[in-house]
C-alpha cells in the first residue's frame, strides 16, 4: 500500500463529532488496507449523516425504508477500481455512517462512540474491498474475524467475536 487518502465529510448536526474521531476513521481505513495487503494508492470517502439521511439512502439503494448504521458504496468490482486522474489513486468507494445510529449502538453495546465508528468504518471498508456477510456462513465468520483483527490492532478489543448477529 502506498498512500491512502480518506475524505471525511460531516453532513449532520445531531451528534457532536468527538476530538480524534476523524483520526480513528483514517487509522481504520489504513489498517484494513494493510491487513488486505492492498497494492498502490487508494482513496475512500467517509460521510457522517443522521438517521433520516441514511434512511433515505437505504430506501433508495436497498429498498429498505429504515435507518441503518452504515452503508457501503463500492466503486470497484473484483479488485478493479477507477483511478483518480489527479492522484493515480484507486477510488475504493463511499462509506456513509449514521452518527445517531452509531451513538445508539455504542450505548447498547457498552462502549465508546469512537469504538463504534471505528468498527463501522472497518466493516464498511471491507465491503468496499468485496467482502460480504449478507449470505451468512463462512463468509460472515471470515469477515468478522478480519474486523476483530483490525479492531485489536487499533487497541479496541472484543467488538465482533461475541456478536456475530450484528
Amino acid at each position: 500500500m502506498d498512500k491512502i487518502k480518506v475524505i471525511i465529510n460531516n453532513k449532520q448536526k445531531e451528534v457532536k463529532i468527538p476530538t480524534g474521531l476523524r483520526m480513528i476513521v483514517r487509522r481504520c481505513c489504513n489498517a484494513v488496507l494493510r491487513l488486505e495487503d492492498f497494492k498502490g494508492s487508494a482513496e475512500v470517502s467517509v460521510t457522517f449523516v443522521n438517521n433520516e439521511q441514511i434512511k433515505e439512502l437505504n430506501n433508495k439503494y436497498r429498498n429498505k425504508n429504515v435507518p441503518t448504521d452504515v452503508l457501503s458504496f463500492p466503486l470497484g468490482v473484483d479488485g478493479s477500481y477507477d483511478t483518480d486522474p489527479a492522484s493515480g489513486a484507486k477510488m475504493l468507494g463511499d462509506v456513509v455512517i449514521s452518527m445517531e445510529k452509531a451513538q445508539e449502538q455504542s450505548r447498547k453495546y457498552g462502549h465508546t462512540l469512537q469504538k463504534e465508528v471505528g468498527y463501522l468504518t472497518a466493516h464498511s471498508v471491507l465491503h468496499l474491498l468485496g467482502y460480504d456477510h449478507e449470505n451468512g456462513g463462512m463468509e460472515k465468520v471470515h469477515m468478522r474475524e478480519k474486523e476483530d483483527i483490525i479492531m485489536s490492532q487499533l487497541g479496541f478489543q472484543g467488538i465482533s467475536s461475541y456478536c456475530l448477529n450484528r
